[in-house]
């Protein structure tokens, strides 16, 4: 066995070491795929509806006031639902305190009652006890809610409980089961009139979903039924419920003509439909006497509540809220039609099965079939799985998850491709070990990925050069001559944020001259915003430098030492430049040549003397004008240049681009060079003048200081005729 099969054989063990223990991601990802298949395919309702919810609506609330309501009220409810033919009432409410609006509770609590209407209040009966004549006429259920702490019985003798006979292997069921340590019931008198009591606690999984509904469940130490098995068993007049057991724990809940296959914990699926407010029957309405008899007969009428202020809302896999009677109402439906979805006990061992079969069999088949066969051989068992999976919900009621089987088998696929993969690159890995001494780690990429790249000479291209510098950088390496180990860790603290700024604009770092950077952009990758990217690229670089300077001088202060702060003037030029591998047979780089490159170079060598941070050459500037505030400066030949050039300096960023500052600034600016170039020097001065103070804290004072300067030495002593408004510089 190859290292990629082995590999993929220890990959396939620990992926089935997973699925046992079930962490929460892998049962989060199973439970999203069935919720998508009852999102696809709900449960049809059922044509006749064995199921009514007596509902305590908002409109009942605004009809007869707060909840809770008192118990002569609920009782009047009971015997309307009783008289019109319920089969079954049952409470999704519970009455575990006295009735606060009972006659004799009210004679003993109402401060200031005289001795007469104590004495009728004492001769009125008990609200209670009326409820219980009521429950004790209807066929009643009530419920009961779990509690995490005990709750002590206020009956004289213990509370009546429901039958539960377990048969199977000799395990006890209660391990499994949901436990709670305490039960809250209803008032004795309550408990001992009803047919039958069940819990209705529902507890959502991890994620706040309601998927599973338990049907049995452990509350002090004793096996109790849930409302809807409860329900069922009063109407089939059971005595008791049998409880189905294997080695994996609860098996099925049984009733007469009533079997349900559950999962260990004694929970099943519950298959839902849409929300249906046709169920509902307001409590207003048949207060009133106007609900229909129909609605009523010979159904199983749950007593709940849907009053958002109540607070007994869920979330079901197929509605964000649905009132919590609801969900019982749907999973007596599925325990009636037997529509419940079942997860076996041994399902997981036939996800398992299936999982680690399909793996083995690619493992297997692998080197024979090679990489397209096995790719369409595994889409074809991907699509099996899923349409198996697909088939057991809809026709079978049966939750199959083929997520794990089809995850599982994609990473061994996975691990036998990448290892091929991993094998094809060493050749790759030979070239970037031989060259990536002397070639930069991009171009050692390409020709890794290109071996036919590797040879002398370029192609021509429309490149945007950039040239950065360090203003007085002598001045600062003379204050480290004593720490030229200080003077290197300066270097790499602003190389590093310069470079960034380059590279996170998509910018190729040329070389590094000592403090100044050459960078470009539009190669080796193509670039269609070359110019806005190194615009934006020469901002962020100014703003990482004030940061960078910022920090130093708070380092300076703490450290009672001086600090010289570090200027950067910045080129930026575009135009055709020779872009490719230049050096000799033994030795070369890639970089680039050209006129562009040597104009870029100057325009930063000039920023210092025009007083500005960035100079743009006339195409950069062009391209970028409509999106970044530009200032036209002067009509320059650069030193070894014979045409002039116009250039321009890059004031912000886009906000300020369109802000009404720069509108200003940029009308009297435009207005200093056209009176400039019409030899207006006392105009143009004035202008100049203005501009300084419009421009306050934009960092180009000097440009205007500048023609200031000019305008008044050409005021005193003009230049010659032919002059164009070109200035001829003598420096780099």
């Amino acid at each position: 066995m190859g290292p990629g099969r082995a590999l993929a054989a220890a990959l396939l063990v620990l992926l089935l070491a997973l699925r046992v223990y079930d962490p929460p991601p892998v049962e989060a990802l199973r439970l999203r795929t069935f919720d998508a298949f009852q999102v696809l395919a709900p449960r049809p309702r059922p044509p006749e509806r064995p199921v009514a919810i007596l509902d305590i609506d908002e409109a009942s609330l605004a009809a007869f006031g707060q909840w809770p309501w008192s118990r002569t009220r609920m009782a009047e409810i009971t015997r309307r639902l009783s008289e019109g033919g319920a089969a079954v009432v049952a409470f999704d409410v519970i009455f575990s305190e006295p009735d606060r609006l009972s006659p004799p509770l009210l004679a003993e609590t109402v401060p200031g009652l005289n001795a007469a209407a104590r004495a009728d209040l004492l001769a009125q009966p008990d609200s209670d006890a009326v409820f219980a004549e009521a429950l004790k006429a209807a066929t009643a259920v009530l419920g009961q809610t779990a509690s995490r702490a005990p709750v002590p019985w206020t009956g004289k003798e213990p509370p009546p409980q429901t039958g539960m006979a377990v048969v199977g292997p000799d395990l006890d069921p209660e391990r499994a089961l949901m436990s709670f340590p305490g039960l809250i019931r209803n008032l004795p008198v309550l408990e001992r009139a009803a047919a039958g009591r069940g819990v209705f606690t529902i507890s959502p999984e991890r994620d706040g979903v309601v998927r599973r509904v338990p049907l049995i469940l452990r509350a002090e130490g004793a096996v109790v039924p849930t409302l809807s098995v409860e329900i069922l068993r009063v109407l089939t007049g059971a005595d008791s419920i049998l409880v189905r057991t294997d080695d994996t724990g609860v098996a099925s809940v049984r009733l007469p003509d009533l079997a349900v296959p559950t999962d260990p914990g004694g929970q099943v699926w519950v298959r839902f439909s849409p929300h249906d407010p046709d169920i509902y029957i307001s409590a207003r309405d048949l207060l009133a006497g106007t609900v229909a008899p129909e609605r009523i007969r010979d159904k199983i009428v749950l007593v709940g509540t849907s009053a958002v202020g109540l607070l007994d809302n869920r979330t079901t896999p197929i509605d964000r809220s649905m009132p919590g009677v609801e969900v019982h109402a749907q999973l007596l439906e599925n325990l009636l039609f037997g529509t419940t979805l079942v997860a076996w006990n041994g399902m997981v061992l036939v996800e398992i099965g299936v999982a680690a079969a399909v793996s083995l069999a690619i493992i297997a088949f692998a080197p024979i079939l090679g990489a397209f066969n096995l790719l369409l051989l595994g889409s074809l068992v991907a699509a099996g799985l899923a349409y198996a999976s697909w088939y057991c919900f809809s026709e079978q009621s049966v939750l199959f998850d083929a997520t794990f089987p089809l995850i599982t088998t994609f990473l061994v696929y996975l691990t036998l491709v990448f290892t091929n993969y991993f094998r094809e690159q060493a050749g790759r890995t030979r070239i970037r070990a031989a060259f990536g001494q002397y070639l930069s780690p991009a171009l050692v990429e390409q020709l890794a990925a290109n071996p036919e790249k590797l040879r002398l000479g370029g192609e021509e291209r429309r490149l945007t050069i950039m040239f950065s510098d360090v203003r007085g950088f002598t001045t600062i390496s003379e204050f480290y001559k004593t720490d030229p180990a200080g003077l290197t860790a300066l270097m790499n603290r602003f190389l590093t944020p310069l470079t960034n700024a380059i590279l996170d604009r998509r910018g190729t770092i040329d070389k590094y001259m000592g403090d100044a950077i050459m960078a470009f952009w539009n190669a080796p990758l193509d670039d269609p915003d070359q110019e806005t990217n190194a615009a934006a690229a020469a901002l962020d670089m100014l703003a990482r430098m004030d940061a960078l300077n910022a920090a130093r001088r708070a380092e300076a202060e703490g450290g009672g030492h001086p600090v010289l702060p570090l200027d950067v003037g910045i080129g930026v030029n575009t135009g055709a430049c020779v872009v490719g591998n230049m050096g000799s047979d033994l030795r070369f780089d890639y970089s680039v040549l050209g006129d562009t490159v040597n104009l870029a170079s100057r325009l930063e060598g000039q920023s210092k003397f025009y007083g500005v941070k960035i100079i743009l050459g006339a195409a950069t500037a062009e391209a970028i004008r409509d999106r970044y505030p530009v200032l036209e400066i002067d009509l320059i030949q650069v030193k070894g240049k014979r045409e002039p050039e116009t250039i321009s300096t890059l004031l912000g960023d886009e906000a300020f681009r369109r802000s009404g500052r720069f509108a200003d600034l940029s009308a009297r600016h435009a207005g200093m060079i056209a009176a400039y170039r019409a030899r207006r020097w006392d105009e143009a001065r004035a202008a100049a003048t203005a501009c300084r103070e419009l421009a306050e804290g934009l960092r180009i004072d000097g440009l205007y200081r500048l023609y200031e300067a000019r305008a008044a030495e050409f005021a005193e002593e003009p230049p010659p005729a032919d002059w164009a408004g070109v200035y001829v510089a003598t420096s780099k």
